[in-house]
């Protein structure tokens, strides 16, 4: 980027100033208190999302039978309303007053309340109340989470058991809110085809608004394709569904639990997976995506009660990084890590209204000093324009090399005609929100052409702007 002239920075909007946007923030885990929130809202206020997913807590808000406490959960909410950002709430898990399992298992992860009539009937009473208490403040509801896998289903996944849950879920979620909208499937093994296939085969897509899923994967390629199983099962058992991509992340350390644990993660490389991910499913076209999370925690997905050390799994899954006390909790000084700032500097450029467009644009190959060689193909890149209502139009583009394995660092060159697209170029990094102009070498007319010479590529995201498309 050393060859631009740098002008400025994006100005991260609040979320309270952004009126909507597909972007959110995962928030999960407060019904089993692992972090504080009240430390962490200042952060969410500033980070321009406009969603954040909470996990409802039976367990947590029904501490007698037939008593509902929404103490705690009704100040979280109010909470992300003063500040910008709507609340959609997953219903789990289960509870220890009903289920005997739940009794050992920290938090009743993975203890779906379906083994007797009491138990279903407490279910479905605790979540008519939920919808009843939140209506007018709430308005999404997910059934459950991850219910393909063992951690979250802890006696064994199974499609039919779980569409008769959902089903009688959603019922008993209408009768608190006739107009509420439900989320299904909640999913997390996406190459599993042959479970979700036997899921949507029962009916259960007709009692919903929106499946959601959750991609834990690397590549670019795996999120299109993630995408593609899910608006498959859309078009075939009901197209009027909203796709959601509920929940996906990356850890900004090797040693880190959870999903994708293992891999060689770095601050950096957790960041630069932000971007490509979110970009990839606005561009695709999903109703919202939701980064998890907001905070380094506790997996606490395994954790037994009474054994501490069996829930000190930490994810390091946040754009925030915090300390930890004997107890697991999130303690210290929260700390922003510099995938919050590429939060910031997406959700600030795409908010409020935009379509995707194919830019009048065509993709050369010149010499490339920068490269001792030739450009690399434009073409090969991972590339998505879009258009703002003033006129104005942006390219987000990048190489997809493997992101936890290849960097790269080179130059591509476009063309097209003048006129097609309105002055002030300009080129954002995302990663930073620097803003840069580009120097009169690197543009030159042709005739009716304007070409660009040369411009900086990146494994990472970085965004061609023509006009007044970043405020």
């Amino acid at each position: 980027m050393e060859r631009l002239v740098k002008v400025g920075q994006i100005i991260p909007k609040k979320s309270i100033d952004i009126q909507h946007s597909k972007i959110g923030l995962g928030f999960e885990k407060l019904d089993r208190e692992v972090f504080d929130p009240n430390k962490a809202y200042p952060f969410v206020a500033k980070s321009g999302v406009k969603w954040a997913r909470l996990q409802s807590g039976w367990q947590r808000t029904e501490k007698e039978k037939g008593v509902y406490d929404f103490t705690w959960l009704d100040d979280i909410v109010d909470h992300m309303l003063a500040i910008g950002v709507e609340p959609w709430l997953c219903l789990c898990y289960g509870n220890q007053l009903y289920t005997e399992r739940a009794k050992s298992v920290f938090g009743a992860v993975g203890c779906p309340p379906i083994f007797s009539e009491e138990e279903r009937t407490a279910w479905e009473n605790y979540v008519k109340e939920t919808t009843s208490h939140f209506k007018g403040r709430v308005h999404y509801y997910e059934i459950w989470n991850e219910p393909d896998a063992t951690g979250f289903w802890k006696h064994g996944p199974n499609p039919i058991e779980l569409a008769e849950f959902t089903a009688a879920t959603a019922r008993a979620c209408r009768k608190g809110d006739p107009d509420c909208e439900l989320i299904g499937f909640v999913t997390s093994r996406d190459n599993y085809e042959h479970f979700l296939d036997r899921l949507a085969e029962t009916g259960v897509c007709q009692e919903l608004d929106a499946i959601s899923y959750h991609s834990y994967r690397v590549q670019d390629q795996d999120f299109m394709e993630t995408y593609a199983i899910y608006d498959k099962i859309r078009k075939t058992h009901k197209p009027s569904l909203k796709l959601i991509q509920g929940e996906s992340g990356a850890q900004s350390r090797s040693d880190g639990n959870g999903a994708l644990k293992g891999g060689a993660w770095t601050p950096l490389k957790q960041a630069k997976y932000l971007l490509r991910h979110l970009i990839v499913d606005i561009a695709y076209g999903v109703e919202l995506t939701s980064y998890f999370s907001c905070m380094d925690m506790v997996e606490a997905i395994n954790g037994k009660v009474g054994d501490v050390s069996s829930y000190l799994d930490y994810g390091y899954f946040g754009v925030i990084g915090a300390d930890f006390d004997e107890e697991g909790k999130s303690t210290g000084d929260y700390t922003p890590k510099p995938s919050y700032r590429a939060l910031q500097s997406l959700a600030s450029v795409l908010c409020n209204d935009y379509s995707l467009t194919e830019l009048p644009i065509q993709g050369v190959v010149l010499d490339s000093q920068r490269m001792l060689g030739k450009d690399y193909d434009f073409y090969e890149t991972t590339h998505y324009g879009f258009s703002k209502p003033n006129g104005s139009f942006g390219l987000f583009y990048w190489v997809s090399k493997n992101i936890l394995t290849e960097t790269y660092e080179g130059t591509v060159s476009i063309r097209f005609r003048k006129g097609a697209l309105p002055d002030g170029l300009r080129i954002v990094d995302l990663l930073t929100g620097d803003i840069y102009e580009l120097p009169e070498t690197m543009i030159r007319e042709e005739g009716e052409d304007i070409l660009l010479m040369n411009l900086p590529v990146t494994d990472s995201p970085l965004l061609l702007t023509f006009g007044d498309f970043i405020n």
